[in-house]
């Protein structure tokens, strides 16, 4: 009790109190404030020196004229100059012929494999599966072909982009939205189509279906329905489906048709970095 009327008359209280007990108004230690003091100290010297206040476009530039987006640039510009040599040797070789050079192959798959994992991934996936409207890249069933030269066609030039002159085109009629074909016809059709690779829903449509199929879908599919790279049409007979193989997806196709568009990339990535990811889709399991 008198440690505590001690500490009181020296130091005093701060006038709260709480079921009795007040809370005594002892300074804070030493090393504690002049730590406080050499932060506060650091920190104006830090604004000072390094980019600190945001502005409209840009922060404060700093007495020091420090800035991390200029170190990542002298980075990439000395790997860039690092690897000239081989780029250049990877542009002026016939893609072909890449795969035969274990040094270059090795740099393609490994560069490609960067370049994918930036700008296409979004869309194919991480490991390149596809998804629903996104082609799986694993596989050996490719609408425009899958040879590394028309991989390179296609990641260069895009399909059915309005800005690529050169960019793979097609169209499917909307059967259903444009009037071309009946409700009923459409039943049909997809039956038909279903029966192709598998089991359709109504067995009795099949004959019909195959009729309709004939006069409005083989011009692009084929008699066989097996499809046309140069069309872009798919092969029907696989039971691989772009866009889902129930009767709902199928028949939203009919109905409505599909028109997915790839992005042109000749204006966004270097030769070699679009030969390099050519080369790495090719190697994925799926390249022919």
């Amino acid at each position: 009790m008198s440690e505590k009327s001690d500490l009181e008359k020296q130091h005093g209280t701060t006038g709260h109190s709480w079921d009795g007990i007040e809370e005594l108004n002892t300074p804070l230690p030493r090393w504690w404030l002049w730590t406080f003091y050499l932060c506060i100290i650091w920190g104006i010297g830090y604004v000072i020196a390094y980019p600190a206040w945001p502005l409209i476009s840009r922060a404060t530039p700093g007495l020091l004229g420090f800035s991390t987006r200029a170190e990542v640039a002298a980075q990439i510009d000395d790997a860039t100059r690092a690897n000239a040599g081989i780029n250049q040797q990877l542009t002026e070789v016939a893609l072909t012929q890449i795969p035969i050079n274990a040094e270059l192959n090795q740099y393609a798959v490994s560069a490609g494999g960067a370049v994918f994992k930036t700008w296409c991934a979004q869309c194919h996936g991480s490991g390149a599966a596809g998804a629903v409207g996104y082609p799986n890249l694993l596989d050996d069933e490719w609408l425009w072909g899958g040879s590394v030269e028309e991989i390179y066609q296609t990641v260069a030039h895009g399909i059915r982009n309005e800005t690529d002159p050169d960019a793979r085109y097609s169209q499917m009629p909307a059967f259903g939205t444009d009037d071309l074909l009946e409700n009923d016809q459409i039943d049909a059709v997809v039956n038909y189509v279903m029966s192709l690779s598998g089991e359709a829903p109504s067995p009795d449509l099949i004959d019909t279906g195959a009729t309709v199929f004939a006069d409005n879908c083989a011009t692009c599919h084929g008699d066989n329905a097996m499809g046309d790279r140069e069309q872009g049409a798919p092969n029907l007979t696989d039971a691989i489906w772009l866009y889902g193989g129930s009767y709902e997806a199928i028949h939203e196709t009919v109905v409505r048709a599909r028109f997915g568009v790839m992005p042109a990339w000749n204006d966004r990535l270097s030769e070699s970095q679009i030969r390099a990811v050519s080369t790495y889709v090719h190697q994925l399991g799926g390249g022919e």
